[in-house]
């Protein structure tokens, strides 16, 4: 089977795809793992949607609106952290108060589709594609009642138009416990996330234009040299960092993996690198860097 090696998706979602022309890949991608019909419409400029964040605490990748006005938030991790699960929620509690902040009506808040994706095994046994969602209210003392969400929203006036559905809904993907054995079109996305490549036969909503956008080959020189730098930089600074918290477990996990990820910073200040670029790979904030 022919393969055509692509630019990590990580890389493409930072960098690359923040292009209108190049939206239906990502809506190709959401139209797949939701199992219907998405459209892309905007990539929306918040504090949670920078390239190169000055904060630690949110490092949501991309945020993107569709059509619809609903909204996905991607959230992609390598190492593992003690505290991802609480940054997703952070991730989906950060989207739906900037609706309302930026001059919408509570009412007209609409779903927030939480994508994430851990190369890492999260406690998973061979499952690879997990999906969570609140879709009402359950009995306590009599289980076999409840009401759904739906419902509620009913009661509503009928002129206000509120849907029904607009709980957030959260799925998570691990790449490296994919078998790689298709069960599913959207299990050809996961082959992309875990290997960076595309099979010939691959058939999946915006498979095909990722093949082409993010061919290796294909790419300037100097958009090749950058991606192949970044590759150099995060598997240089993720290795670093592993060692370094290894190194801390004794003092205790959390103060230990603090002092290990601190060390790595100094240690590229130290030799010159950027500072926004020590904290887009560090996750450490630029003061906290000039502090080191």
């Amino acid at each position: 089977m022919e393969e055509r090696q692509i630019v990590s998706f990580d890389y493409a979602i930072k960098y690359l795809l923040r292009d209108k022309k190049d939206f239906g890949i990502l809506s190709g991608f959401l139209s797949e793992l939701l199992k219907r019909k998405v459209t892309v419409e905007a990539i929306l400029e918040s504090e949670s949607n920078k390239v190169d964040p000055d904060g630690k605490t949110n490092r949501v990748d991309l945020k993107a609106q569709f059509d619809n006005g609903e909204i996905a938030v991607f959230e992609i991790q390598f190492l593992h952290e003690v505290d991802f699960l609480s940054r997703v929620l952070y991730g989906v509690s950060k989207a739906i108060v900037e609706q309302v902040s930026s001059g919408s009506k509570i009412y007209d808040i609409k779903k927030i589709y939480s994508v994430n994706i851990a190369y890492y095994n999260l406690g998973a046994n061979k499952e690879y594609l997990f999906n969570g969602k609140l879709d009402g209210f359950r009995g306590i003392n009599f289980k076999d009642e409840t009401i759904p969400f739906a419902q509620t929203r009913g009661l509503a006036s009928d002129d206000l138009n509120l849907k029904a559905d607009i709980h957030p809904e959260y799925y998570l993907i691990l790449p490296d416990m994919f078998d790689e054995h298709m069960r599913s079109r959207f299990d050809q996305w996961i082959y992309v996330l875990k290997n960076s490549a595309v099979r010939e036969e691959f058939n999946a909503d915006g498979i095909k234009e990722a093949s082409v956008k993010l061919d290796l080959l294909r790419m300037p020189r100097s958009e090749r040299m950058a991606y192949e730098k970044y590759l150099e930089n995060k598997s240089s600074v993720d290795c670093a960092i592993f060692t370094a918290k290894l190194e801390g477990l004794t003092e205790g996990r959390a103060e230990g993996e603090a002092k290990g990820i601190a060390k790595v910073a100094k240690s590229m200040k130290d030799k010159g690198r950027e500072l926004k670029e020590i904290s887009e790979l560090t996750g450490l904030s630029i003061q906290e860097i000039e502090s080191l």
